[in-house]
């Protein structure tokens, strides 16, 4: 079935000139980028993107970096794009990352994971929603 997901290429990965080579990874295992946008996330989308985790101990931290610098958001388009983007991205821990996922390649920490991707088709719409409230498909 096709679909589409959200993908967010993190404030650690877009600082270091990274977004082309994890946007080319993408491409190439079969997505169409739908909608693509650079932008400081700031605190109000933050704290709505990441609202099902504002009880956890990491959840601060999550959000002072999610504000720090830069993200690209896409809309990706593909037969089974949730399993395929989230195993394609890797374990949130890069540490236990398969090799060659874009975690394994790119992420710092587990809070600095250089990418997100949606656990599922009802995410990835309230995702999109809240990234590219215009986008309709």
């Amino acid at each position: 079935m096709e679909y589409d997901t959200l993908f967010l290429i993190k404030p650690n990965v877009t600082s270091r000139r990274k977004i082309g080579e994890i946007l080319q990874i993408v491409e190439k295992n079969g997505f169409s980028i739908e909608m693509l946008r650079m932008f400081q996330m700031d605190m109000a989308i933050a704290e709505k993107f990441y609202a099902e985790h504002k009880e956890k101990s990491f959840y601060h931290k999550l959000i002072d970096f999610m504000t720090s610098g830069k993200t690209v958001a896409a809309v990706l388009h593909r037969t089974n794009a949730v399993p395929v983007l989230r195993e394609l991205i890797g374990n949130t821990d890069f540490r236990q990352a398969r090799v060659g996922t874009i975690r394994f390649l790119y992420a710092d920490s587990i809070t600095r994971n250089a990418v997100h991707a949606s656990d599922s088709i009802e995410s990835a719409q309230r995702e999109i929603g809240i990234i590219f409230p215009d986008y309709i498909k």
